[in-house]
Formats: C-alpha cells, sequence, structure tokens
C-alpha cells in the first residue's frame, strides 16, 4: 500500500482508520500500522483536518487494546497448542518451561522492546499470552510500549512530516536487518547459556499452573 493510497484511507476514516488499523496489526494481524499512524500524522500536520492529540489517543487505544486482544489469543490457544503440538516442531516440555521462565523473569523488557523490532513486534501480546505472563503485568508493559510507540510514530510524522516518510522505505529495511541480528543474537545467547537458563527454568518453573511474579523492569 503507497503513500497515497495510506492518505486516502487517512482522509475519508481518519481516527478510526488509525484505531483499526493500529489494533489489527498489535494483535499479530499483518496491517501496516506503522506506516498508517505515520500517514495519519502527516495528513494531520499538512491539513489540520485532524488533531495530533486525538492521532496519538487512537493510535494508543489500538495499540494497547490491541496488544491484549493478542495476549488473549496467546493465552487461550497458544499455551494449549504449546503444550500439545510443541514437541512435533522442538518444542518440549522443558523448552515450554524455558520459554514461560524468560517471560516470568524479563517479560516486561521483552513485551515494551518487541514492539519496536520490525516483523515479530506485532506478536509480542501473542507470545506473553502463549508463555503465561501475568495478565497485570502484560497490561501495564503493553500499555507503556503502545504509549511510546505511538509518540515515536505518531509525533515523529507530525513534526517532520514528509521527511519522516521519505526515510520509511530505508528504515523499515534497515529494521529487517536489525530484527535479524537481534533473533541471531539471542539464539547465540540462549545457545551459549542454555544449560545455565534451562537448569533454572526447570526448578523456577516446574509444572506451576501460573508463574511466579517478576521483579522489576
Amino acid at each position: 500500500m503507497n503513500a497515497a493510497h495510506l492518505s486516502t484511507l487517512v482522509a475519508h476514516f481518519g481516527y478510526l482508520a488509525t484505531f483499526i488499523a493500529v489494533a489489527l496489526a498489535s494483535a499479530g494481524i499483518p496491517v501496516p500500522a506503522g506506516e498508517i499512524l505515520i500517514a495519519a500524522a502527516v495528513y494531520a500536520a499538512n491539513t489540520h483536518r485532524l488533531g495530533v492529540a486525538g492521532l496519538l489517543a487512537a493510535g494508543t487505544a489500538g495499540a494497547a487494546i490491541g496488544g491484549f486482544g493478542g495476549y488473549l489469543i496467546g493465552r487461550l490457544l497458544g499455551s494449549a497448542a504449546l503444550e500439545r503440538y510443541g514437541r512435533f516442531v522442538g518444542l518440549g516440555a522443558r523448552r515450554v518451561r524455558l520459554g514461560r521462565y524468560l517471560f516470568a523473569v524479563h517479560g516486561g523488557k521483552i513485551v515494551f522492546f518487541l514492539r519496536f523490532v520490525a516483523l515479530v513486534g506485532p506478536f509480542g501480546g501473542v507470545l506473553a499470552g502463549a508463555n503465561r505472563m501475568p495478565a497485570a503485568r502484560f497490561a501495564t508493559f503493553n500499555l507503556l510500549g503502545a504509549i511510546v510507540w505511538t509518540l515515536v510514530f505518531g509525533a515523529g510524522g507530525y513534526l517532520f512530516g514528509s521527511m519522516f516518510e521519505a526515510v520509511g522505505r530505508p528504515a523499515g529495511i534497515a529494521a529487517i536487518v536489525v530484527t535479524a541480528m537481534i533473533i541471531v543474537g539471542i539464539g547465540l545467547y540462549i545457545h551459549r547459556r542454555g544449560a545455565e537458563l534451562q537448569a533454572k527454568a526447570d526448578i523456577m518453573m516446574g509444572d506451576v499452573a501460573e508463574p511466579p511474579a517478576a521483579q522489576g523492569f
């Protein structure tokens, strides 16, 4: 979807288009939410037919509600799927415990920062739900991430306008490269410390129904 189509969509549906697009993307559905938010911000700056405060409110609400929707999907469907079918893709009971341990200890950081990671960001809520991150803790960091993400893209588009749009494609390519590097880095970290992390997960998680509350960020 090019900039002209995005601008037309925003001109017709304004805040609603922003809210729906961001909500769907945050729930794990492949929608260009970032591009739509930027287009709406640029449209607001150029025409003043949308207010930046309302735009940021719509984006934040969409990101927060969509993220929690993804969490519920992960909690209701993903958790059971991991337990039932995980072993078929190399995620046996011990690996499932490891994932839940990582979300129990580092879930706040994962949920907050994952929103800014290209391609995998929209699945933060689904992953948190599937790994049984406590709902209250998820809601807190999901909201914080939604606010900061919306400010970065919404305020950036509003303040810097077409220049912000122009760097969108190169920035998107760079984000994909950075995402690949992050994934490789996490994989190497888990590989090197796999035995230690797995041992802690086996002790801490066991077969408990709910992970213990994590401390701090």
